[in-house]
C-alpha cells in the first residue's frame, strides 16, 4: 500500500491555487422584445453606446441608434427574418468599425468591409470607426494641389483640388457616373487611391462599373464599396461612412485619396426609411430633422491636412440626382450648401450630343484658380468670360435675323 505523503499533497494543492485563473468574463446581454422591417427593439442593455455594434444570433449584426428609457432600438445589418422575439443580444463594447488599408485595394466589399467579389477574405490589422469627427480648422491647409479629372471642360473652368468637395448634380442618365469613372481612370499612374461607393444601385450597374474599371486597369488603385438596391436600408446608410473611413486611413498616413458617393439622394432615402421605422419625428418631405447633419458630417471629413499631420488629402465627389432639373429641392440645396462647388449636368445638353453635358454658367468651383497649375490658369483665365459672352449673343440671336 502506497504511503500518503502530506508534503506532496500540500505542494500539489499550492500549485493548483497558484495556477487558478481568477478572471471572470462578464457579458451584458439583453433580449429582443419585438422585431420587424429591419428594426429590433431590445430590453436589458442599459450601458449600450449610441452607434455600438450588437451581436445577435445567426451572425446578424445590429447597430444601436435609438437609446430610449427602457429599451434600445437597433437596425439589423442582415436578414432580419432570422431574428425572433426572445433572442439573446450581446454587447460588443465597440463602435462600428470597418477594415482599412492596402489589403482592400482592388477589392469589392460591402458596407461592413466584407468581401463581395469571391476573391477570399480581406486580411488586415487596421480598422477605422465609420463615424469620426472631421479635422479641425488648425489641422487643415488651403486647397492648392490640382486633382485632374481628364475632362478639359472641368480642369479648365471648374478645377477640382485635392481635399475639395465638388458636387456632381443632374437628372438621371445625364452622365454623372461617367464623369466620376473618368476621374478614377485619369488617376492611373498617379498617387491617388480611389474609393467608389455605390449606394442603392442595381447589381448589374455595379458589375458594369467594376468591369469598366478593370478594362482600363483602374482596379489596381481602387476600392469599390457596394450597397445595392436589394441590400437592407441600414447597409445603404452606413456604406458612404465606411468608404470615407477607408479613404481617411490613406489621408492620415500622408497619402492621397478620392471618395465618390454615387449617390447621396438614395442615401438620404435610406436614412429616411430607417428614421421612420425608428419612429423619429418626420420633417420636410418626411425626412428627419437631422438630414442636413447626415451629409455634412460625411463631407466635412474630406480635407487637405497640414504638413505636421503628414500633408495627406481626402477629396470627395458626391453625386446627387435631381428630378426634372429641380436643383432647389430639399436634398440638392442641402448638399450644394455643404460642398465647395458643383458640376451641373443638363439633360438638354446631353440629348444634343454635348458630353459631358455640363452647364458652365451654373457650374462653379469655390476653390477656383488655386487648384490649377500656372499654364492652365493662364489659358483658361478668360475662357469663362468668353463663354458668358457667347451665351449672351446666343440668347439675342433667338430674336431673329434682323439684329
Amino acid at each position: 500500500m502506497a504511503q500518503i505523503r502530506a508534503d506532496e499533497i500540500t505542494r500539489i494543492i499550492r500549485e493548483q491555487i497558484e495556477n487558478y485563473d481568477r478572471s471572470v468574463t462578464v457579458n451584458e446581454v439583453g433580449s429582443v422584445i419585438s422585431v420587424g422591417d429591419g428594426v429590433a427593439r431590445i430590453h436589458g442593455l442599459e450601458k449600450v453606446m449610441s452607434g455600438e455594434l450588437l451581436d445577435l444570433p445567426h451572425e446578424v449584426a445590429g447597430l444601436a441608434l435609438n437609446l430610449e428609457e427602457d429599451q434600445v432600438s437597433a437596425v439589423l445589418l442582415g436578414d432580419y427574418t432570422l431574428i425572433k422575439e426572445g433572442d439573446t443580444v450581446k454587447r460588443t463594447k465597440r463602435i462600428m468599425s470597418v477594415p482599412v488599408g492596402d489589403a482592400l485595394i482592388g477589392r469589392v466589399v460591402d458596407g461592413l468591409g466584407r468581401p463581395a467579389d469571391d476573391k477570399g477574405a480581406v486580411i488586415t490589422d487596421h480598422y477605422n470607426p465609420i463615424e469620426r469627427i472631421a479635422p479641425g480648422v488648425v489641422d487643415r491647409m488651403p486647397v492648392r494641389e490640382p486633382l485632374q479629372t481628364g475632362i478639359k471642360a472641368i480642369d479648365a473652368m471648374i478645377p477640382i483640388g485635392r481635399g475639395q468637395r465638388e458636387l456632381i448634380i443632374g437628372d438621371r442618365q445625364t452622365g454623372k457616373t461617367a464623369i466620376a469613372l473618368d476621374t478614377i481612370i485619369n488617376q492611373r499612374g498617379g498617387d491617388v487611391i480611389c474609393i467608389y461607393v455605390a449606394i442603392g444601385q442595381k447589381r448589374s450597374t455595379i458589375a458594369q462599373v467594376v468591369k469598366t474599371l478593370e478594362e482600363y486597369d483602374a482596379m489596381k488603385y481602387t476600392i469599390v464599396v457596394a450597397a445595392g438596391s436589394s441590400d437592407p436600408a441600414p447597409l445603404q446608410y452606413i456604406a458612404p461612412y465606411a468608404g470615407c473611413a477607408m479613404g481617411e486611413y490613406f489621408r492620415d498616413i500622408g497619402r492621397h485619396a478620392l471618395c465618390i458617393y454615387d449617390d447621396l439622394s438614395k442615401h438620404a432615402v435610406s436614412y429616411r426609411e430607417i428614421s421612420l421605422l425608428l419612429r423619429r419625428p418626420p420633417g420636410r418631405e418626411a425626412y428627419p430633422g437631422d438630414v442636413f447633419y447626415l451629409h455634412s458630417r460625411l463631407l466635412e471629413r474630406a480635407a487637405k491636412l497640414n504638413k505636421e499631420l503628414g500633408g495627406g488629402s481626402l477629396t470627395a465627389l458626391p453625386i446627387i440626382e435631381t428630378q426634372a432639373g429641380d436643383v432647389s429641392a430639399y436634398i440638392p440645396t442641402n448638399v450644394i450648401s455643404i460642398t465647395d462647388g458643383q458640376i451641373y449636368l443638363e439633360a438638354d445638353l446631353f440629348n444634343t450630343g454635348i458630353r459631358p453635358a455640363m452647364n458652365v454658367g451654373i457650374s462653379v468651383s469655390r476653390v477656383g484658380g488655386n487648384a490649377q497649375i500656372k499654364a492652365m490658369k493662364q489659358i483658361a483665365g478668360t475662357l469663362r468670360l468668353e463663354l458668358a459672352q457667347f451665351r449672351e449673343l446666343a440668347a439675342f440671336a433667338q430674336f431673329g435675323s434682323d439684329l
